[in-house]
């Protein structure tokens, strides 16, 4: 009875560390935008703040044209 529980034991934790090696696997893959877009946090930053003042701008001009084709209505 011991010895199947053991084997058990065993079993399981081999299926984990599979497990972990394909999920290391997965999550290297795909991302690779990210911080190696050689910015620096600084430069990162100042494009950050570049593209939200565009898209609020975009807004402002989409809203003062009287268009609200397309957006909802927040209550």
């Amino acid at each position: 009875m011991y010895a199947f529980v053991f084997l058990d034991e065993i079993q399981r934790g081999n299926q984990r560390e599979k497990d972990r090696e394909k999920a290391q696997a997965r999550a290297g893959k795909g991302k690779t935008k990210g911080k190696d877009d050689g910015l620096t946090p600084e430069q990162r930053r100042e494009r950050d703040a570049k593209a939200l003042q565009e898209k609020a701008a975009k807004k402002a001009a989409q809203e003062a044209g009287g268009s609200k084709a397309g957006s909802k209505d927040k209550k």
